[in-house]
């Protein structure tokens, strides 16, 4: 019996500390082009958690290729575009991303092109990359920069669902000045402030939220108020889990007590 409750004991400590990583979306002027940290490593079924802190920023997170670091992959995720004004008190964004396959590396870069292309500045990120050689991150970042006055990184495809991660709901909670635009179709919101233009964002008064950059193409903008549905949410289906293991501990309880 008492290896019994060990064992349950040590089922549900597993369940409840499902593992997670954060991520930094932007940084304060002079670092804005930058994920923090750029490469993490993660499991299946981790979750990795982008929080759009940086300010001010209009970011997005698009997965990509090795071979094309600045174009949206067929078929890859892309939370849209969030906007943190200059000075933000609001809290901040964050999206989540499942870890569904942790044995190809997972790219991903922003697809902002205002006041320049993001990516070619060196906004990009990789999980589960190579520490070294030839398909590190460092590889892949060169070649990002590379690119800078060659090509106008492709637009973002609006997209919950990647390659080897995916998304339950876009990016939130969105309120004060925040905004968010070009988000895949699912729980939506709207800030109650409007971006302010490009130019500003040279100026350190704002970046672009109005910008062909800013809305990606035949993509619905996002509307209303609100924050992601919990029971769509990574949390959601913990609980669902902990149900499952708790209902087979019951059993397993009524056949010995029997």
């Amino acid at each position: 019996m008492l290896s019994l409750i060990s064992t349950v004991a040590a089922l549900s400590a597993a369940v409840f500390t499902a593992a997670q990583v954060t991520i930094q979306v932007g940084g304060p002027l002079g670092q804005t082009y930058n994920f923090f940290p750029p490469n993490v490593t993660a499991a299946n079924g981790t979750v990795v958690t982008f929080v759009f802190a940086g300010a001010p920023g209009n970011h997005s997170v698009t997965q990509s290729t090795f071979a094309q670091p600045c174009d949206p992959m067929a078929s890859g995720f892309d939370s849209g575009f969030v906007f943190i004004p200059m000075n933000n008190t609001a809290a901040v964004p964050s999206w989540n991303l499942t870890i569904t396959n942790d044995q190809t590396p997972i790219w991903f870069y922003c697809g902002q092109l205002a006041p320049v292309p993001h990516c070619t500045q060196g906004m990009v990120g990789s999980i589960n990359a190579q520490a070294d050689g030839n398909r590190s991150f460092s590889a892949f970042k060169q070649a990002a920069i590379a690119l800078n006055g060659t090509t106008t990184p492709g637009a973002p495809v609006p997209n919950l669902n990647g390659v080897g991660a995916n998304a339950t709901a876009v990016p939130g909670p969105i309120s004060g000045s925040i905004s968010l635009t070009g988000a895949a179709a699912g729980p939506t919101f709207s800030g109650s402030g409007i971006p302010p233009s490009a130019v500003m964002l040279s100026s350190g008064a704002g970046p672009s939220g109005t910008s062909a950059a800013g809305s990606a193409s035949g993509a619905p903008s996002a509307s209303g108020a609100g924050s992601p549905s919990p029971s769509s949410s990574p949390s959601g289906a913990l609980a669902n889990t902990v149900n499952v293991l708790f209902i087979a501990i019951a059993t397993a309880f009524g056949s010995l007590l029997l």
